[in-house]
């Protein structure tokens, strides 16, 4: 089991800066992805950025050259850097862990903190 906690949202204006950041407890390797979503009112959950098992980063294409990731395996956390915020990133934050049974195995588990809010006003 992982436990997740999150850290670092609130209420920022447009063109500014937060950093989000993740800790996880538990059973934690550095062959888990870490990553962070979004959802905001009336919209499903979206990927915002991944940092895989294998080092490999996703990004969605509206954080493109804005948003950040990174982790440290040794303290199990993962960090957001969100600059240029824009107020359509105004959402409820996640930390995800995905477990699978190997590198790049396609069966997994997903672990989710509780959220922290983001909000960017105009």
């Amino acid at each position: 089991q992982v436990q997740l906690v999150e850290f670092g949202g609130g209420l920022v204006q447009a063109g500014g800066s937060l950093r989000l950041s993740c800790a996880a407890s538990g059973s934690m390797f550095s062959t888990d992805d870490m990553g962070w979503y979004r959802q905001a009112p009336g919209k499903q959950r979206e990927l915002v950025a991944l940092l895989t098992g294998l080092d490999i980063i996703n990004y969605a294409d509206s954080v493109k050259g804005r948003f950040t990731i990174s982790r440290d395996n040794a303290k199990n956390t993962v960090d957001l850097q969100m600059n240029s915020l824009k107020p359509e990133d105004t959402a409820r934050y996640y930390c995800n862990v995905r477990k699978r049974a190997y590198s790049g195995s396609p069966y997994y588990t997903d672990f989710w903190g509780q959220g922290t809010q983001v909000t960017v006003s105009s």
